[in-house]
């Protein structure tokens, strides 16, 4: 007696789904613990850094107070055995508001200019000096940004790909009369840590710009790839017949540049 063998239901007949298996005890207590410390962690971390800055800035703005003068002695009604925290922070962006308000005056550019000049005939510190002041003047200037435009460059080797942040667009001067075309300045981060790079060169024609923002791009580098921004995430439906919603960020979204 021959057996026929079943055929698979159509796809109209209904499948009955098997229960999912019971989880033991101690799978159950591992995934609460597991669930607990993805809740408890981000929280934890930031309350923890925001508090150790916090303690720095007021250890070492303390410091500079002379003895019998510290802001706890002047609050009415109060005799505290402690000190506040975060009175030394705020002492901080008192003093250095102060200084940029009499640094915007007449004598306060007065004073800088005669101070930039004594520094200026100092061989060594001048180079430190202007390098840090050129810095800081693009990094919190209000008319630009620092890094203009997400990109994709070839690194390490040709076929690699890496996000990187365009930092200049080189037209004409030395590099550019060395190497016979226009160029584009890149800061290469390195992962999980952005603040270490490498500066680099490439031609226009061998990056690719992303419609992807600086901040998306900061969270995908700290997290080695595991955040991935919704366009990219978007994009890669496209092979199952979706419509990625592209959002532009700071680049156009059609691969060209906006110096």
């Amino acid at each position: 007696m021959t057996q026929t063998p079943e055929t698979p239901p159509s796809d109209g007949e209904l499948h009955i789904l098997a229960p999912a298996p019971r989880l033991s005890l101690f799978t159950r207590l591992r995934n609460y613990f597991l669930a607990g410390i993805i809740v408890t962690a981000p929280i934890g971390l930031t309350i923890y850094l925001v508090f150790i800055t916090i303690e720095a800035i007021d250890r070492n703005v303390r410091s500079l107070v002379p003895l019998g003068y510290e802001p706890e002695r002047f609050i009415p009604s109060y005799n505290l055995p402690f000190g506040i925290p975060g009175l030394g922070l705020i002492a901080a962006v008192v003093l250095l508001t102060l200084i940029g308000f009499l640094a915007t005056n007449l004598m306060g550019r007065t004073l800088l200019r005669l101070g930039e000049r004594i520094v200026a005939r100092m061989p060594i510190v001048r180079g430190v000096y202007s390098a840090l002041k050129q810095i800081f003047e693009t990094v919190f200037s209000q008319s630009g940004n620092s890094f203009r435009q997400v990109a994709l460059v070839p690194w390490p080797s040709t076929g690699s790909w890496t996000i990187a942040f365009v930092t200049n667009y080189v037209q004409g001067g030395e590099v550019s009369e060395q190497l016979g075309e226009d160029l584009v300045t890149v800061y290469v981060p390195t992962t999980p840590n952005p603040t270490g790079g490498y500066m680099t060169y490439y031609r226009r024609r061998d990056i690719k710009i992303l419609s992807m923002t600086v901040d998306q791009a900061m969270k995908l580098i700290i997290s080695c790839g595991v955040i991935v921004p919704p366009d990219v995430m978007a994009a890669s439906k496209t092979a199952a017949g979706g419509k990625p919603d592209v959002k532009p960020g700071n680049g156009n979204g059609d691969g060209n540049f906006t110096p």
